[in-house]
C-alpha cells in the first residue's frame, strides 16, 4: 500500500518509507557525526522506531519525510520532506543524508523537489527548517534554498533545551525564486 507520493529529479527518487529502507537508515542513525544534528546516534531498533516514526506521520497527516534513493544504483542515501510533529515550532522541511553521499548536490535536489510538493500540494504558507547554530553544511543548504534566519527557537522534549536557528521562507517567496 503506497502512503504517498513518489517525486524523481535527475538523480534521484523520493518515495515513502518502506521496510527495505531500514538498513540504510540504520547505517545513517548509527554514525555519530552523520545522526549529530539529527537526533543523535542510535543503534538499529531505536533507528527502526524513528523510521516507523516518520512512516506513521505519512498515515496519520498524509505527508512525512521521503526515503531519497539514488537513480543510478537504487541506493537508499537518506531522508528529506515535510515534518510537523506535536509541538514542532513550524512546518519544516528537513533532510538528513548519508555521508558518503555528502557534497554531490543531493540534498538541495531532493529538498527542492520535495518544497516544490510540500508548496503545490500541502499548501503550508511558511517553510521552516530547524538547524543547530554549529551545522554549517545545513545552513549551506538552506541558503541555496533560498531560505535565511527567522528566528531562534525550540524543538519539543526530549530536545527542548538547546536553541536552533529556524530558517526558512514563505511559499510566496519559493514560488517566486522557481518561476
Amino acid at each position: 500500500m503506497a502512503l504517498g507520493p513518489t517525486l524523481e529529479t535527475e538523480r534521484l527518487i523520493l518515495r515513502p518509507p518502506v521496510a527495505a529502507d531500514l538498513d540504510g537508515w540504520a547505517e545513517l542513525m548509527g554514525d555519530a557525526e552523520a545522526a549529530r544534528f539529527i537526533g543523535g546516534q542510535m543503534a538499529r531498533s531505536p533507528a527502526w522506531r524513528t523510521m516507523a516514526t516518520v512512516t506513521g506521520s505519512w498515515a496519520l497527516h498524509g505527508f512525512g519525510m521521503f526515503s531519497v534513493v539514488e537513480k543510478a544504483g537504487g541506493r537508499w542515501i537518506g531522508r528529506v520532506g515535510p515534518w510537523r510533529p506535536e509541538a514542532w515550532p513550524g512546518a519544516e522541511l528537513a533532510w538528513g543524508l548519508h555521508p558518503a553521499f555528502h557534497g554531490k548536490g543531493y540534498a538541495v535536489e531532493a529538498a527542492s523537489a520535495a518544497m516544490d510538493w510540500i508548496v503545490d500540494h500541502l499548501g503550508w504558507n511558511e517553510v521552516i527548517h530547524s538547524i543547530d547554530p554549529d551545522n554549517l553544511p545545513s545552513k549551506a543548504v538552506a541558503a541555496r534554498l533560498g531560505s535565511r534566519l527567522l528566528r531562534m527557537g525550540h524543538l519539543p522534549e526530549p530536545y527542548h533545551e538547546k536553541t536552533l536557528e529556524l530558517w526558512g521562507q514563505s511559499a510566496a517567496d519559493w514560488k517566486a525564486r522557481r518561476a
